[in-house]
């Protein structure tokens, strides 16, 4: 019930006992309170007629920036003498410097105008709008408002630089990159000599082989270097990465998603993300550096959590090109764990279940030639990055068997 409202029936009832009790000192009382009353009403602001306007800073950032949010808000209407102002804060974000809120009167015309500063964790944080409570000197009449504006900000992923990864796709595209391709012809590294042909040029002549021969000269070829079709495949599962007491290795996994993409993309490879967690999300397959930006949003929206669509880790070929190096990238969370354990038998007993459960898991998805960035997240994610990504014996037993 409003103040006013309160105020008024209260005035009601005692007027309605002086009159009931024909006693002129209780109608007195009640005089005092509609007086109040009519200086309410007299004092009542009008319908608020606001509108506020957002800036930020900066709205591309990484974690920990600190970004200075702008407002200013005019009052086309008439004076109002009290009006509370409030920025609601997205969730994810606090205040370093300042106040999202403001107490002020506002003239005819007028505006108002302060800033504050935020920072927060990864992710899209909007600001939707403000809302506004204006009233009188005496708090009796109260106007509501939510004042339309519009800001967005996206708090990119942390980065870890990983320098260069060395993968072996069983198949390569035709344009020239970093990777060895199993095929002669142009390139730094000797793949093996052939007969001569018209154009080749003398230097690439092998001399000691053809003074072997009669009447044949022979070229040296040497080891094409290609780029290759990468899909990564982002697990974001909550039994993966997230554990009790707020405690969870997420982040983790978006940082390494960010440096192998941004390795792999600066090489001139083509490249794709599936993110498969809360939402799962497809980034289609692309160069350079648009493609980079295009990962980084859908990596800093990426959230924890479990797809209904999937009953369990799905890895969908069909988003990525044929032959494409699919590669999973999975913390430990076993090791991670196991660290906040105690040593008790049947503790370590648990946690080596567990283990053996995960390690089959793994098994048999390089079995399928799909590459697991399996790692503890205590060692340095570049160190793992170099030994997972490298080729494995799975893959020439994939290879030989066709598996795809």
């Amino acid at each position: 019930m409003s103040r006013i409202t309160l105020l008024a029936a209260l005035t009601y009832i005692i007027f309605l006992a002086g009159v009931a009790t024909l006693n002129g000192f209780i109608i007195d009382l009640a005089l005092p309170l509609v007086l109040y009353l009519l200086a309410g009403l007299w004092r009542a602001p009008d319908e608020l007629n606001l509108s506020a306007q957002h800036t930020l800073s900066e709205e591309r950032v990484s974690p920990g920036s600190l970004v200075t949010v702008n407002i200013t808000v005019t009052n086309h209407g008439k004076h109002l003498e009290q009006v509370y102002l409030n920025d609601p804060l997205p969730k994810f974000l606090e205040v370093i410097e300042g106040s999202p809120n403001r107490l002020v009167s506002l003239p005819a015309g007028g505006e108002v105008a302060w800033s504050y500063t935020v920072r927060g964790k990864r992710g899209s944080h909007s600001f939707d709008g403000m809302t506004a409570l204006a009233e009188d000197r005496l708090g009796l009449i109260t106007k509501r408002a939510l004042l339309p504006t519009s800001g967005q900000l996206l708090i990119l992923p942390g980065m870890v630089r990983v320098r260069h990864i060395s993968i072996r796709p069983r198949q390569t595209r035709v344009y020239s990159g970093v990777i060895p391709a199993n095929q002669g012809g142009t390139g730094i590294e000797f793949f093996g000599v052939r007969e001569y042909q018209i154009g080749d040029s003398p230097r690439h002549v092998n001399w000691r082989v053809s003074a072997r021969q009669t009447n044949v000269l022979y070229s040296n070829e040497y080891q094409q270097e290609r780029v290759a079709d990468v899909g990564i495949v982002l697990d974001g599962r909550k039994s993966v990465n997230e554990f009790g007491h707020g405690r969870s290795i997420f982040e983790e996994s978006v940082r390494a998603a960010v440096a192998v993409s941004s390795s792999l993309l600066a090489e001139g490879n083509r490249v794709g993300l599936f993110v498969y967690g809360k939402h799962s999300k497809w980034t289609s397959p692309g160069y350079g550096k648009y493609q980079r930006e295009r990962i980084m949003h859908a990596l800093a929206l990426a959230e924890i959590g479990e797809d209904k669509s999937f009953k369990s880790l799905a890895i969908p070929r069909r988003l990525f090109p044929p032959n494409s190096l699919i590669i999973l990238i999975s913390p430990d969370p076993i090791s991670y764990e196991a660290r906040g354990l105690d040593s008790r038998p049947s503790v370590q007993l648990s946690m080596r279940i567990l283990r053996l459960q995960r390690e089959a898991m793994i098994r048999e998805l390089r079995h399928m030639a799909i590459q697991v960035v399996n790692w503890d997240v205590a060692v340095p994610f570049e160190q793992t990055a170099h030994a997972a990504l490298s080729r494995p014996a799975a893959w020439v037993h994939a290879i030989q068997r066709g598996v795809r």
